[in-house]
C-alpha cells in the first residue's frame, strides 16, 4: 500500500504555484526595486519569506519529520541551520567569531525534534540571527566593499545569502511534499 500523501495546492489560477497571485505575500505588485541593492534585498526577502510559507500550518512531528531518509534533513531542521548559517555570516561581516547558536556540528538538524517549545525557540532564533546579520550588513552600504573574512565582497556575500536560501528552498518543497502533499513554488 502507497502511504505517500496526494499532491495538492491551496491555489486555483495555476496549480504548480504555492498560492494565488493575488494572496501571495511574495508578490510585490507593479513596485519593484530600484538599484541593485534593493534588487539584492528583494530577493533575500522573497526567499526567507518563501521558507517560512512552505513551514506554514504543520504540527511541530510535520515540522521534525526527516521525511527523506537516511538524510537528518527536516523543515525544522533548515529553519534552525539557516539561523546558524546567519550567525556564521555576523562573523563574516564583523570579522568576530561568535559561537555556534546550537553547538556542535549539525545539532541543527540533529536538535530539530517534534517540540513546541524547540519550534518556538528555532522560528526565534532565526529571527534574531536574521536581523543581527543584517544590521551588521547594512553597516556596509558599498557592494564592492571587502569585509573582514577573506576580504570578501559584499556584493558576493549578498549572492550567497540569496544562493543558501534559494537552496534550501528547494529543499523545502521536496520535503513539504513529502509531509503532507503541497506542492507550489
Amino acid at each position: 500500500m502507497d502511504d505517500r500523501p496526494t499532491r495538492w495546492s491551496r491555489a486555483t489560477l495555476y496549480p504548480d504555484m504555492w498560492a494565488d497571485p493575488g494572496e501571495d505575500p511574495r508578490e510585490n505588485g507593479d513596485d519593484r526595486p530600484e538599484g541593485e541593492l534593493a534588487t539584492l534585498l528583494d530577493f533575500l526577502s522573497g526567499y526567507r519569506m518563501t521558507l517560512r510559507m512552505k513551514c506554514e500550518g504543520l504540527t511541530p512531528e510535520q515540522l521534525a519529520r526527516r521525511s527523506v531518509p537516511p538524510s537528518t534533513m527536516s523543515l525544522l531542521g533548515l529553519i534552525r541551520h539557516l539561523a546558524e548559517v546567519e550567525r556564521d555570516w555576523i562573523t563574516w561581516i564583523t570579522g568576530e567569531p561568535l559561537p555556534k547558536v546550537y553547538g556542535e556540528h549539525d545539532a541543527d538538524f540533529h536538535g530539530a525534534v517534534a517540540d513546541r517549545a524547540v519550534v518556538d525557540a528555532s522560528y526565534a532564533d532565526l529571527e534574531r540571527e536574521q536581523a543581527a546579520a543584517d544590521a551588521a550588513l547594512a553597516r556596509h552600504p558599498d557592494l564592492s566593499g571587502r569585509l573582514p573574512e577573506d576580504g570578501i565582497a559584499v556584493r558576493e556575500l549578498m549572492v550567497h545569502r540569496i544562493e543558501e536560501y534559494a537552496r534550501h528552498c528547494g529543499h523545502a518543497d521536496l520535503l513539504r511534499e513529502c509531509v503532507d502533499g503541497r506542492v507550489g513554488q
